[in-house]
């Protein structure tokens, strides 16, 4: 700490002084106790200007310790916050989102990040405990193991079937398209700040689709297709309400106690956004042109005198020929 509190007291520093810190700075934390890292790293988060290399250090600790240097830190490169990203777990991403600014660079590294949760390791085998003694005869024995193993198999049997009459569990999503804790986290954020391009690229890539697909949705002004979508890809109903509230502001207003946009969600059906949002995602994939085709479509219209067919109407020529 008091080599921290001398760093601070330095700042601007010169090249020198940060290469000193850099190399005083890992050994001391690590032999620090959990407090004292703590103190440490809430008063580097109040510095203008620290190495990268401790950045980096500081940043990769565990999320209790890194987290406030994540969300306030003035002193990390676009570069160092990317990598921490993509080097730890969501927890480290989602700090990273609540920063009060984000450059676009940063913003489209979380957009395509893909984390995943590490799997839970495999359940220990349940130690067999030694037998009783058995006072019968080896028919008898034989006889009671196949008992077991049939009253056993009933109860398997039973519960299928109970499982099949239940459905689906209200918060099971086994097969749909999900949001993750980064990508709702950055959507909410777009929504506050009302960063409509931002929140169109990361809804895109939430869906897997193209910017074209996301703004369309976007441009419904009643927020239908927007809450429909949101309702599909599993964002928390009040997360979702704050976002509608944000970005449609005539949903925010009050009717019967709760917000209009709290009365839309409400009325939608999951499975029917389901259908629907896949259903807007087939259509795009049909009709959406790739980047890479588009330089070579531009440059045959470039070439086509003006009074020929529009491009449009080509591109359908073609699809129906094949």
């Amino acid at each position: 700490m008091a080599t921290v509190s001398s760093f601070e007291g330095l700042q601007p520093p010169t090249r020198s002084e940060l290469r000193q810190f850099a190399e005083l700075f890992t050994p001391l934390f690590m032999a620090s106790s959990v407090e004292a890292r703590r103190q440490a790293v809430a008063a580097l988060s109040q510095c203008q200007q620290i190495p990268q290399a401790v950045a980096l250090f500081v940043g990769s600790q565990p999320i209790e310790i890194a987290a406030p240097f994540l969300t306030s830190s003035q002193a990390i490169d676009d570069d160092t916050l990317i990598a921490i990203a993509r080097m730890q777990g969501s927890a480290h991403s989602k700090a990273i989102v609540s920063r009060a600014s984000l450059s676009p660079k940063v913003v489209d590294a979380l957009v395509g990040l893909r984390h995943v949760e590490p799997k839970q390791p495999p359940a220990a085998p349940i130690a067999a405990q030694p037998a009783e003694p058995v006072i019968s005869t080896p028919v008898v024995a034989e006889t009671e193991t196949d008992d077991r193993r049939e009253s056993e198999e009933q109860m398997r049997e039973r519960i299928r079937q109970l499982a099949r009459h239940l459905g689906d569990a209200e918060g099971d999503r086994l097969g749909l398209r999900t949001l993750s804790p980064v990508q709702a986290a950055l959507l909410v954020r777009f929504a506050r700040n009302r960063e409509a391009l931002h929140f169109a690229t990361a809804l895109a890539d939430a869906l897997s689709a193209s910017r074209w697909l996301s703004e369309r949705i976007m441009l419904d002004m009643s927020g239908q297709q927007l809450g429909t979508t949101l309702t599909s890809v599993g964002m928390d109903f009040l997360d979702a309400v704050f976002v509608l509230e944000k970005l449609y502001p005539h949903l925010a207003e009050a009717q019967h106690s709760v917000t209009r946009a709290w009365m839309l969600l409400d009325a939608l059906e999951p499975e029917e956004c389901n259908a629907r949002v896949e259903a807007w995602r087939r259509a795009d994939s049909y009709t959406y042109l790739p980047e890479q085709a588009e330089p070579a479509a531009e440059q045959s219209n470039a070439k086509r005198p003006a009074r020929q067919i529009p491009a449009a109407r080509d591109l359908k020529l073609v699809s129906r020929s094949r």
